[in-house]
């Protein structure tokens, strides 16, 4: 088609009319079809040219999320892993990075310095650190009822809270005693004068030895290492802290408000994963317990006691009757319960804002 012009008039219009020829014969290739299907067959054969190709927006790379655990990895937190393994932060386009906490790790500390974006804690180690000023907020409730029991062989003869008068009672301490301290002042019991308030180790040995007569344990696991250790349920008496009315909120997840700020989608995206893991691992706790030995240090425990953990966690995460479609809100009267306590115990020395220190606007906008 860039062929030279001619020098002579007279064959211009034959020029014209071989020019014309060729263009038709180079557009519809050595077929007879309409001037139509002509037209179209470069469409046809788009596909193996990359310049006519069509064009598609790149896939977007996966945002990072980093969680923070409170401790190392149990079934207490299986619904992540499972979210995890099954591929549910990926799908919501997160590439979730889960942290294994220790008794050298502060959840709310990693979150506020940016080392992490979600954390896992109790409500009342929240609470402390929204009046140290730290730039936090929990999104998301996850246990709906505390583990906290206080433990005791029959032969003690403890049967109610009163009889707790004049016993040697162990805690954890450090943040772990405030449930404890509220079941005292229930009961107007001096935890220095009435009680021996004691230290506990985080073993069941000082209570299987006879060092302690009551000791503190959580339902999915202290409790259930007594059983393991060949002491039956019947023998034991425990005192419930939900049953008693002094329950505190434990396992919540919580971000940094500034981060959450940018970043609502990718919260909502975060916790509906999570939420997804969560009832699948309530759903087939077995499978769920495989997603956590992979990830457990080797030796530290085994697949039985975890199996009991992941189905003692599922009571309090969906509590009988509990609506399943709730999971992960916050509860403003149980909210407000666990901040009356830190504060009659000193956790707190000033009544929590509860209408800044919880959202529960991340976990409705997951909901749909």
């Amino acid at each position: 088609m860039n062929g030279k012009k001619r020098n002579f008039r007279g064959g211009l219009l034959a020029v014209t009319m071989i020019l014309v020829v060729s263009l038709m014969a180079g557009c519809g290739g050595n077929n007879n079809n309409s001037a139509a299907e002509a037209t179209a067959a470069p469409a046809a054969n788009a596909t193996t040219e990359p310049t006519a190709a069509p064009t598609t927006e790149p896939a977007a790379d996966p945002v990072t999320v980093k969680l923070q655990l409170k401790w190392v990895p149990q079934a207490q937190f299986a619904g992540y892993f499972v979210a995890q393994d099954k591929g549910y932060y990926k799908d919501e386009g997160l590439n979730v990075e889960i942290l294994p906490g220790g008794p050298d790790i502060v959840p709310e500390q990693q979150v506020a310095g940016g080392s992490a974006d979600i954390g896992v804690d109790w409500v009342a180690s929240l609470l402390t650190s929204q009046e140290q000023e730290m730039p936090l907020v929990q999104i998301a409730q996850i246990f709906q009822k505390s583990g906290l029991v206080l433990v005791s062989k029959k032969a003690t003869g403890i049967s109610t809270p009163a009889d707790l008068k004049g016993k040697k009672v162990g805690n954890w301490m450090g943040g772990n005693e405030f449930e404890i301290l509220a079941l005292f002042d229930k009961y107007k019991l001096d935890s220095n004068k009435d009680i021996k308030f004691t230290k506990q180790g985080f073993t069941m040995d000082q209570f299987l030895g006879g060092d302690i007569d009551v000791a503190s344990a959580m339902t999915y696991n202290e409790y259930q290492i007594v059983l393991e250790s060949g002491i039956k349920a019947e023998d034991l008496n425990v005192i419930d802290m939900n049953d008693e009315g002094v329950a505190m909120l434990e396992d919540n997840l919580f971000a940094n408000k500034e981060w959450l700020a940018a970043n609502k989608e990718t919260a909502a995206k975060f916790v509906r994963a999570s939420l997804k893991g969560w009832k699948d691992a309530i759903a087939d706790p077995a499978a769920a317990v495989d997603s956590v030995m992979k990830l457990a240090e080797a030796g530290s425990t085994t697949k039985e006691h975890q199996l009991t953990m992941m189905n003692e966690v599922a009571k309090l995460i969906l509590p009988e009757g509990f609506d399943s479609a709730k999971m992960g809100y916050t509860d403003a009267a149980a909210f407000k319960q666990t901040a009356d306590i830190a504060l009659q115990f000193g956790v707190i020395k000033k009544a929590s804002n509860v209408d800044e220190a919880y959202t529960n606007e991340i976990v409705e906008m997951a909901a749909k």
